[in-house]
């Protein structure tokens, strides 16, 4: 498969933003398949010729000359822990993705097809399966006249286990006369992967900010309008909500759009905090209405974002 299967990123702007997505499947080397966000990847191409690294994560399996850069290439099968690294009989090709500002590549095996689909059939893995998985989400897809099961793999759980990420917060960036107001402030984090929850989580609590999770758009929305039917104002339950792009059943933007919508909610500030990156992001922020677009993962932008609200909070507790 070349990277003449994938669309143009024109076409596939077009499904965000419309609760939308289309994903490439693929399988490693079992009948299981597997999948990922077309939307995260650059091309596919065949297994190169790899420059091995000395000392590397046991995941890595080397180096590649990409477009004039250096970039890793990871054993999808080997970092979500299935049995038995990648051979030369389940080796056939690597998904070259951007995810964090970085680019890598995963080896896999057979690639299936590109489906297009909508965000509401995507549902979270099941609660049974324990915290260790490395899927954000499940979905059924018809595959040649049967219904398959399709796990979507949790990338970023893949790659915070080879890349240590820092999360301490740059002593320039923070404002001494904002930071001793952020004491029992809440912040809600709308994001399907526990890794990058836990990033923001760990970097928000050194601030004294509480943290309130939820795993999806769908989960948020509905934990916002408990508070509005209650008759709660949720710009008084939390200084502000940070929101993944791409999550099951309700995408960002869609829950943004939903919020801005709601005269009771209306007002709410909204980051959206992705792994997504490039200008499409600035257009669809300012299509929904986010108030501000950072990409994951950048401790010191979430203390900005944080403090520019909390800016706006006491200049309103002040007139």
């Amino acid at each position: 498969m070349s990277s003449s299967v994938l669309s143009s990123v024109d076409q596939r702007t077009k499904l965000v933003g419309e609760n939308r997505l289309e994903l490439l499947m693929f399988q490693l080397g079992t009948r299981h398949i597997f999948a990922m966000n077309v939307f995260k990847i650059k091309e596919v191409i065949n297994v190169p010729k790899l420059n091995i690294m000395p000392g590397s994560h046991h995941n890595l399996k080397g180096v590649m000359n990409y477009r004039g850069s250096s970039i890793p290439i990871i054993d999808l099968r080997q970092a979500i822990k299935m049995r038995g690294a990648a051979t030369q009989a389940t080796a056939k090709n690597v998904i070259i993705t951007e995810y964090n500002r970085s680019v890598q590549g995963f080896i896999i095996g057979e690639v299936k097809n590109i489906v297009n689909t909508s965000w509401g059939t995507i549902q979270p893995p099941p609660s049974g399966i324990g915290k260790s998985n490395y899927l954000t989400a499940i979905t059924q897809v018809n595959v040649e006249g049967k219904q398959e099961l399709v796990e979507i793999i949790d990338v970023e759980k893949v790659l915070a286990e080879i890349i240590d990420y820092d999360t301490s917060i740059s002593e320039e960036v923070l404002d001494k006369e904002i930071v001793n107001h952020f004491l029992g402030k809440k912040v809600l984090i709308v994001d399907d992967s526990s890794t990058a929850r836990k990033q923001i989580k760990d970097t928000l609590e050194q601030l004294g900010i509480s943290i309130i999770e939820r795993k999806n758009g769908a989960e948020a929305l509905a934990l916002l309008k408990q508070w509005a039917d209650q008759g709660k104002n949720p710009t008084d339950e939390i200084l502000l909500m940070f929101t993944d792009a791409e999550m099951p059943e309700m995408d960002g933007y869609r829950l943004t759009s939903e919020v801005r919508n709601d005269p009771r909610m209306s007002n709410l500030f909204i980051a959206l905090n992705t792994s997504l990156s490039g200008s499409f992001n600035d257009a669809m922020v300012e299509k929904v209405g986010c108030d501000r677009f950072i990409s994951k993962f950048q401790p010191d932008m979430l203390v900005d974002v944080a403090q520019q609200r909390m800016r706006e909070y006491l200049s309103s507790q002040n007139r």
